[in-house]
């Protein structure tokens, strides 16, 4: 990553949110300096901030936001005034949920201050200090998931779980970076991922930017590449995990069933605040995006006026296909219910 920021951040000279905008990304490296809420959820759906624990950390950089830019003098309006921003926050994509959990966590220091003045320092310093989790949290994340790749190792990876999906180091490409600095030769192949390319766009981006070998292919290569036994493993992040499924990119249950045939070590790596322990894969929205991102690419149509299009950003995939997850309480394994039990008491390892 450029040294000039990370992913995101809270300046406290300006009182406003810098972000790295990923849309532009390859082509164009720019830095948004985000002073309103409104903006704010502009920029998370249009994808210009994504990745689940970015929106972990700009949902709770939101909230300070709204605290600061409240101009009601009354502690019940401004509270209510709060609460409005929190909710337009979190509708902004259903399926993430870190999102919700950054919005929560911040939102809650808010309505118990005592004072306006005191919602607004809680605030800020709350949302200042999930950011700065994040990134700790991510360093030990790789530090523990660098132990499952193997020196000389072949990883394929979905979608964008690096430094861009995080404040910085990333998840399951934190994984990567820590098992690099380890002084480990690795390798990796980046599926496109489309419909908008985060994986040629995004992870390509910030492993040929710390000089990590990659390699882009198609999203429908990677089964036969693991058939002719050119990938060790997989690793992707997730935006949510539940009691029974890993919510991950489109695409990423299809590469966990191959790599189950392949008998390839399919891993996921995501911070505990993305697990969702109260819900059931049933119960979860699965965000349908808009049919433009599929039709189109930049001003060339590529499907004709007219038909439907299915464009889901999201899928579900069996924990039972999933080898591992590492998360900054260690790499937990089947069974997974007693495994999430672990976590939570913190003795998982």
């Amino acid at each position: 990553m450029p040294k000039a920021t990370t992913t995101i951040a809270w300046d406290p000279d300006t009182e406003s949110i810098l972000f790295i905008d990923q849309t532009a990304l390859p082509r164009r490296y720019e830095v948004v300096r985000c002073s309103s809420v409104e903006r704010l959820a502009e920029g998370i759906r249009r994808l210009e901030i994504r990745g689940a624990p970015a929106l972990g950390v700009a949902g709770a950089l939101g909230v300070a936001l709204a605290a600061l830019t409240s101009r009601k003098p009354d502690p019940d309006r401004f509270r209510s005034d709060v609460r409005k921003a929190a909710e337009v926050l979190r509708s902004t994509r259903p399926t993430a949920v870190n999102l919700a959990w950054g919005v929560d966590r911040v939102l809650d220091r808010v309505l118990t201050a005592p004072s306006i003045e005191e919602a607004r320092a809680r605030a800020v310093a709350e949302a200042v200090a999930v950011a700065d989790e994040d990134e700790a949290v991510c360093r030990t994340l790789g530090d523990y998931g660098a132990d499952l790749i193997p020196d000389g190792a072949t990883v394929l990876t979905h979608c964008n779980a690096g430094a861009l999906a995080c404040r910085a180091w990333g998840t399951a490409l934190g994984v990567v970076r820590s098992a690099v600095a380890a002084g480990k030769e690795v390798r990796v192949i980046a599926c496109e991922t489309r419909p908008l390319n985060q994986g040629s766009r995004l992870t390509c981006w910030e492993m040929a930017h710390e000089g990590i070998d990659v390699t882009l292919i198609t999203d429908s290569s990677a089964a036969y590449l693991m058939q002719t036994g050119a990938v060790d493993l997989a690793i992707v992040g997730a935006d949510r995990i539940t009691h029974d499924a890993v919510f991950n990119k489109i695409g990423t249950y299809m590469h966990a069933v191959c790599a189950r045939h392949h008998a390839i070590p399919f891993y996921v790596a995501a911070p505990l605040s993305t697990f969702d322990l109260v819900h059931m894969a049933k119960d979860i929205t699965i965000e349908e995006r808009s049919r433009d991102e599929l039709a189109w690419c930049g001003d060339r149509q590529l499907a004709p006026e007219g038909v439907r299009v299915l464009n889901l950003a999201f899928d579900a995939t069996p924990l039972d296909l999933v080898t591992a997850i590492v998360t900054e309480a260690g790499v937990l394994r089947p069974p997974y219910r007693e495994a999430f039990a672990s976590a939570r008491r913190g003795d998982a390892r």
